[in-house]
């Protein structure tokens, strides 16, 4: 299908795409890589009467290392997360998944910021970002502010954040040496995972989170709270599908989501050590 009419917009900095976001507010959306955005407006699903082109922002596109964290640009593209030596050296899970993400062709256009403000629960960078305890950092009006990944998500396609506001920046703790795992069930490479698992064991605690399970990313807080009082990952991966709510479609059953819920976060457990 073909968009509906919209106007067009490719400011030259961030201020002057926040600018034109608090001027039209419900009736913008933003666009960075377009892999999210133009295939809802191709559905109809979307409809903005202006479309915010930030992919040029190249001040919101880098890698670094800051105060024990590693910072990520909102519109830092997939290829380069999964290439950077700083996101290899000291947050590997978030650079090993953003290089699984579909094909070279979406990981080349593809931004981690358009991935989590889209907030589709098969998506694979918002477990990973949830896993890491991440934050995010958004702009607006008043200044910026942080949301923590598990506040962020907030239902069905939606985050939390304001019509005027734009993801900024992400940030997770920085672990050089972390033990980590990955593991999605999918029919073929690029597809959207059936189910997912993201897994990392810091020295603060342990992260599980969870693709394609609910109707947000989510954190598998009782297989957690069970690593942390003392079970192994085979005890502690009998509770994953605890608070989840799957959906059914012609790739699987709520049960049969569950049931991988539970032997994919026990394969990562045991590839993280424990």
């Amino acid at each position: 299908m073909i968009p509906d009419v919209f106007a067009y917009e490719r400011p030259e900095t961030r201020e002057g795409a926040l600018a034109l976001l608090a001027e039209h507010g419900d009736e913008a959306k933003v666009l960075a890589g377009g892999h999210s955005l133009l295939p809802l407006m191709k559905l109809r699903l979307a409809r903005p009467s202006l479309v915010v082109d930030v992919a040029r922002l190249y001040e919101l596109s880098y890698v670094r290392e800051e105060d024990g964290f590693v910072c990520v640009g909102a519109t830092t593209r997939h290829h380069d997360l999964a290439t950077s030596d700083v996101a290899r050296a000291s947050a590997p899970l978030l650079a090993h998944v953003a290089g699984q993400v579909g094909d070279p062709q979406v990981r080349h256009r593809g931004t981690l910021g358009g991935s989590l403000v889209h907030g589709d629960p098969a998506s694979d960078l918002p477990a990973a970002v949830l896993a890491l305890g991440g934050t995010l950092v958004v702009e607006g009006p008043s200044g910026r502010r942080t949301i923590d990944a598990r506040e962020f998500f907030v239902s069905f396609f939606e985050v939390a954040i304001a019509p005027d506001e734009m993801l900024v920046e992400i940030r997770v703790p920085s672990n050089p040496g972390e033990q980590w795992a990955f593991e999605k069930l999918t029919k073929r490479a690029q597809d959207w995972a059936i189910v997912g698992a993201a897994v990392t064991r810091r020295a603060s605690g342990v992260g599980v989170a969870l693709i394609n399970v609910a109707p947000v990313p989510l954190r598998a807080a009782a297989v957690e709270e069970a690593l942390a009082a003392g079970a192994g990952a085979d005890e502690a991966a009998q509770l994953a599908a605890e608070g989840t709510d799957p959906s059914s479609d012609f790739n699987a059953s709520p049960e049969y989501r569950r049931h991988l819920a539970r032997v994919l976060v026990r394969r990562a457990l045991q590839k993280a050590g424990f």
